[in-house]
């Protein structure tokens, strides 16, 4: 009888175990199916831009000759002379990310706080500030153009009302790139807001009415409560708009004269430089080894982003 009964729990076991090792092997299936659409899509353009960035490509020869690491010497040289367009392409993207990202995410946080405290049509508010996210960028760019234009552009039409001088905006060596940052800010700020305001909705309101009890101040209760409690949206904010402003493309060739990045190269980008070097130049090598190390600088980027995550959860 025991005998019997040590067989069916065998059995029993036995098929459990199969179950489960079907559902683990049913899960890879799954799993497997997006893993390797995006190797397709991600994965293997980074690793043969890599490979056309060891060659002379030119997609209009015959032949690619390998060169080997000759194109990023080539970078790195051009990046070490006092002036040249892969220079101004680096220094801009810089410029764009540590004066664009304090900036955009400063004044997002600050209006999610007021926004926060509105309950009188607060949908309508979050509408009109995300509203320029999910909007064609060519399209605001276009149109943040015609506002800069002199003499009839609007905001020299304004400057001209309240008697002050009219500005060259896009056709200035120093005005361009904050123009066209500011166009940059505007349109992105929405999405910062949106994930500011989930991250307020999560701070329990108990911690506000006992700060309330003891007497804490606005400032102090935005520093010593919401601040800290906002660090992984603000973290996540961080990196992913870093991302976006190291990638800048369409609003710089949109908003100036035939998409050079001009005037003299003060707006131009790492991925415009790229765009030029593949596109117009044809030198398909030079311009994967731009793509690679931006990728670098992207992946370091990430990495940074994981670091600090997972510090703050544990």
């Amino acid at each position: 009888m025991n005998e019997i009964k040590e067989k069916r729990s065998r059995e029993t076991a036995g098929l459990r175990w199969t179950l489960a090792r079907k559902k683990v092997v049913w899960a890879y299936i799954f799993l497997a199916i997006p893993i390797v659409f995006f190797a397709y899509i991600r994965v293997y353009p980074a690793l043969f831009a890599f490979q056309m960035s060891l060659h002379d490509y030119n997609p209009l020869a015959a032949e690619q000759p390998f060169v080997g690491f000759e194109n990023y010497e080539k970078l790195f040289s051009e990046l070490g002379k006092r002036k040249s367009q892969t220079k101004s392409a680096f220094q801009n993207t810089v410029n764009y990310v540590l004066l664009g990202v304090p900036i955009q995410l400063c004044l997002a946080l600050a209006i999610s706080l007021m926004l926060n405290e509105i309950r009188f049509m607060s949908t309508l508010y979050r509408i009109m500030f995300f509203l320029p996210f999910v909007t064609s960028t060519i399209a605001i760019a276009w149109v943040f153009r015609m506002l800069y234009q002199p003499r009839f552009g609007l905001f020299n039409v304004i400057l001209q009302l309240i008697s002050l001088p009219q500005q060259p905006f896009l056709r200035s060596t120093q005005q361009a790139l904050p123009s066209v940052l500011a166009l940059v800010i505007w349109q992105g700020m929405g999405f910062a807001i949106i994930i500011f305001l989930a991250g307020l909705k999560q701070i329990p309101r108990t911690y506000y009415e006992a700060a309330e009890v003891d007497g804490a101040s606005r400032w102090h209760t935005f520093r010593y409560i919401t601040f800290p409690l906002l660090n992984p949206s603000l973290v996540y904010l961080l990196v992913l708009q870093t991302i976006s402003f190291l990638r800048m493309f369409a609003p710089v060739i949109a908003m100036t004269e035939q998409g050079r990045g001009g005037p003299l190269d003060s707006t131009v980008t790492v991925v415009l430089q790229t765009y030029r070097e593949a596109f117009q130049s044809f030198n398909m090598g030079y311009a994967s080894s731009l793509t690679v190390v931006l990728f670098a600088l992207i992946l370091g980027v990430t990495i940074i982003q994981l670091s600090v995550t997972s510090r703050r959860i544990n």
